[in-house]
């Protein structure tokens, strides 16, 4: 059963909660615009024009985005322009992969041709500690 806020099915960045917080802040500062996951997961619900909620490392919603774009990739043809739109590290290509190769292998195996989903979205919505009491 997927979890919803507002009717809106959430999700959350990362493989942990600390991940989770460090992705958000990310998102909520304007840097990170971009997302992937293993192919294999399936969709995750996603679709262009769909909104979808975000929670922090404690499962609580901080924002709400908007899914811009949805395309496939293998791994090895990422490419600088989503590494950027990731927003992670110093946004390379190198530093993109090193972060995901690890991610990856941590979270079930790694492989450098793995079909990716990759997702661009924006941020609708910031919602404040008190809109969750």
């Amino acid at each position: 059963m997927t979890d919803t806020w507002n009717g809106l099915e959430t999700h959350m960045f990362g493989d942990g909660p600390e991940l989770a917080d460090e992705l958000l802040a990310l998102v909520l500062a304007g840097t990170k615009t971009a997302t992937c996951w293993d192919a294999a997961e399936g969709l995750k619900g996603a679709e262009v024009g769909k909104p979808w909620a975000v929670k922090n490392g404690a499962g609580d919603v901080r924002c709400v985005l908007e899914t811009v774009e949805l395309t496939q990739a293998r791994f090895d043809q990422i490419d600088a322009a989503f590494a950027f739109d990731e927003g992670e590290d110093d946004r390379s290509l190198a530093a993109w992969r090193a972060a995901h190769q690890a991610y990856f292998t941590r979270n079930g195996g790694f492989a450098p041709d793995m079909l990716l989903n990759c997702e661009r979205f924006r941020l609708v919505q910031i919602v404040s500690e008190s809109a969750e009491r």
